[in-house]
């Protein structure tokens, strides 16, 4: 076994694909292959048809598995079939992401965001299509930028691990969940995306990759996933690092990728629920959206804290009768107006506001 494969030679000249050889019968007018069908998973898998080894490429071949492992990352994997060795679960991962985002936020605008947000005079003119299409943009080159990494995952460069047996113990199935979202040596996903974050504020930075994502000043649920390809890839990074340095069960690495997709949303939803000195919820991102230098971490206030970023949310975000009321709205576009003529080199929102007024 090598990196991850398994390859088991033809005990005859040629097998016909059944449910009990699991060896691909290949067409005379190809290359013989060894490639034998091993399982995904001691818990879910699925058998290949014997279509999905009628190509020119051999199943095992590094060429097909970037090629499957990109369109599976864009959102096709309902046709393809990833290349079935023990590390691809996690490939379903970004497919996971995209139906996330066109369905979740879709429910999280129609039943839990404020729609009197839109009335704020900082939501832009169209602005819902122009995070869908931004967000559209952004899929298929993260997509590209992501499939390289989940080809090693699948040759088995990563420390993913199936069962129980494979990985440290027992224990370490309940610690992985944790150990991945916050509590290592250096909290490393928050860590980590706190300074990318940061980092994507400086301003030669910022007006190149992150401007996109801060177009949206009162962001909706679709604007979670709205980046530049390039700053969404590089606040995913460290997502995709933690199994290549930390075991991680491979069915856990997608609960977590559907758990980060989930809290993003949730995030930029405008439902300020969570008043809570740890938590960074949708408050905090708020304070963020509008003020620009606060609140960079993705999940705690920890590394604010400690970085002399955080900003606590105003109290009136919590009070419905003060939330969205004139004279709150005033002090933000303010203060919001002041932060973004320092940061920005031209000033290119168009909101509702500004829309001539039809006279009739």
């Amino acid at each position: 076994m090598q990196c991850g494969r398994r390859f088991s030679p033809p005990k005859q000249p040629a097998y016909a694909f059944n449910a009990t050889s699991g060896v691909c019968e290949i067409p005379t007018a190809l290359p013989p292959t060894t490639w034998q069908f091993v399982p995904a998973s001691d818990y879910l898998s699925f058998t290949p048809r014997k279509y999905a080894c009628m190509s020119q490429w051999p199943r095992d071949d590094w060429r097909r598995q970037l090629v499957t492992l990109f369109l599976i990352s864009w959102c096709v994997a309902h046709v393809l079939h990833p290349h079935p060795s023990r590390n691809t679960s996690n490939t379903w991962a970004r497919l996971f992401a995209i139906i996330l985002y066109f369905v979740f936020a879709t429910l999280s605008y129609v039943f839990v965001f404020d729609k009197a947000t839109l009335k704020h005079p900082k939501y832009l003119k169209n602005q819902i299509r122009l995070e869908i299409r931004q967000a559209s943009i952004a899929f298929p080159v993260i997509a590209v930028l992501t499939a390289p990494l989940f080809l090693l995952e699948v040759r088995g460069y990563s420390k993913l691990y199936d069962t129980t047996a494979e990985g440290p113990g027992l224990w370490y199935n309940f610690l992985q969940f944790p150990l991945f979202l916050c509590f290592t040596d250096y909290c490393f996903t928050d860590y980590c995306i706190y300074w990318i974050h940061r980092y994507l504020h400086h301003p030669l930075i910022y007006r190149r990759l992150h401007k996109p994502h801060h177009k949206w000043i009162m962001p909706t649920p679709y604007a979670s996933h709205a980046f530049h390809p390039l700053d969404g890839f590089a606040q995913g990074f460290p997502y995709h690092m933690f199994p290549f340095i930390f075991p991680l069960q491979k069915f856990a690495y997608v609960v977590l990728f559907i758990f980060i997709n989930f809290w993003t949303i949730m995030i930029h939803d405008g439902e300020y629920i969570a008043d809570n000195p740890i938590i960074n919820g949708a408050a905090c991102h708020t304070m963020h959206h509008l003020y620009f230098h606060f609140n960079y971490g993705q999940f705690t206030t920890l590394w604010d804290r400690l970085g002399g970023s955080y900003r606590k949310p105003n109290d009136e975000l919590f009070r419905k009768e003060l939330k969205m009321c004139q004279t709150e709205w005033s002090k933000q576009v303010k203060e919001t107006e002041k932060v973004v003529k320092e940061i920005e080199a031209e000033y290119d929102r168009t909101y509702r506001g500004d829309e001539p007024k039809k006279v009739r």
